[in-house]
């Protein structure tokens, strides 16, 4: 289904764009620590807790992120086969009340929970457990609302698309299309 473009889904998308490469490069850096991390026990006998403990930091960026860029390319889960006998309109509705309904209260959730969390982690000096592992546990934790607030702006942008689609150009009625 196509959907028009408004001018709030225009206004974010060079943002979110961004947020899309930003996330490809990560998941390239992940890559990259992973083989080091591999390579270091296999030839070194040693691993790194730190590198682990990046891996996971980074898996979780790398995961949050996508989300928000799932939603804006709208490449998200569906039941499909379900979804492919429906018409445009139909799945119009379904999205407009799904956004509305389920994805932006549980946004809104995340990101009011996520900041204390994250600003709690902050405060207290949090860093890992582990003996040798990272400092600055506030970072991977403040990703959480940051995604989320991504999100909400990919969650907006495609809200505004399906009310457009939904209520700029009504469907008229059989009779009233031959009516001049």
């Amino acid at each position: 289904m196509e959907l028009p473009t408004t001018a709030f889904s225009r206004a974010v998308a060079p943002l979110l764009g961004a947020i899309e490469r930003l996330t490809g490069w990560l998941w390239l850096v992940l890559l990259a620590i992973i083989i080091l991390n591999v390579s270091a026990r296999q030839l070194l006998g040693e691993g790194f807790i730190q590198f682990e403990e990046l891996q996971w930091h980074l898996y979780a960026a790398g995961f949050l992120f996508g989300i928000a860029c799932a939603c804006k390319s709208d490449a998200h889960v569906r039941v499909d086969v379900l979804r492919e006998g429906w018409s445009p309109r139909t799945r119009a509705w379904i999205d407009l009340y799904g956004i509305l309904l389920l994805l932006l209260p549980f946004i809104l959730l995340v990101i009011v929970y996520g900041i204390p969390f994250a600003h709690s982690s902050f405060v207290s000096g949090e860093i890992s457990q582990s003996p040798g592992g990272l400092p600055w546990r506030w970072i991977p934790k403040a990703l959480l609302p940051l995604a989320f607030i991504f999100l909400l702006l990919a969650a907006l942008a495609r809200l505004s698309q399906v009310a457009a689609f939904l209520f700029r150009n009504p469907p008229q009625a059989e009779g009233a299309r031959d009516a001049r």
